[in-house]
């Protein structure tokens, strides 16, 4: 998967905080309606989906996602392989049409246990929660699976994934054209474990029963 070479520079300090934060971007400006979006595990049975959604994404939203241009090609085989055994992937659903995902993909052979996330919504669904929710949902899975370091990878223009991971107390690191960002979940706790499982259990029901 072609994204951004990991090249840490510095470690965000506040002074940096302030200065990349005096010009407010516009989409923090506008005034944003929240919608409760459907968001479940992906299955295999979600690659229709998965390739669909990719394959209607534009090329800056592609960009943005991947750190680089990529083609129809690309993107179908990347949506093909998506749910595989080394990755968690959630998806958000509005009237059962995908509009955001988020993967969460465990480094083979890592200890202490590191994992990569990577998020994606539609812009025409942005600024809406769902990208919130997708995270949200991808930081319990990885509580719950014992991972102790978790980085996700931007361009420095991708402001609001940028805002996402702050928001979510990440350490950001810059480099020329590239952003680091890196979280360390909690302990897995019973509350954790339990939402988890019944969240995945009343999903597949739902599912089914469809």
């Amino acid at each position: 998967m072609p994204q951004c070479s990991i090249s840490t520079a510095w470690e965000v300090n506040t002074a940096t905080k302030n200065a990349d934060s005096t010009v407010m971007p516009d989409f923090m400006k506008t005034e944003v309606t929240h919608i409760r979006p459907d968001i479940r595990r992906l299955l295999q049975s979600d690659q229709p989906d998965l390739v669909d959604f990719f394959n209607r994404t534009d090329l800056q939203t592609r960009r943005l996602r991947f750190c680089s241009q990529v083609s129809d090609d690309y993107v179908t085989s990347y949506a093909e392989g998506l749910v595989s055994s080394d990755s968690v992937a959630y998806g958000a659903f509005t009237d059962q049409a995908l509009r955001g995902i988020s993967e969460l993909r465990i480094l083979p052979g890592s200890w202490p246990r590191t994992a990569e996330i990577a998020l994606m919504v539609e812009p025409d669904w942005q600024e809406r929660g769902i990208g919130d929710a997708l995270f949200d949902r991808v930081l319990t899975a990885a509580q719950n699976r014992n991972i102790k370091s978790i980085y996700m990878l931007c361009l420095r223009e991708n402001k609001r994934m940028q805002h996402l991971a702050k928001k979510h107390d990440a350490i950001l690191q810059f480099d020329i054209g590239e952003v680091e960002a890196a979280l360390t979940p909690p302990w897995p706790t019973p509350m954790s474990l339990f939402y988890e499982m019944f969240t995945e259990t009343r999903d597949y029901l739902q599912l089914i029963s469809r």
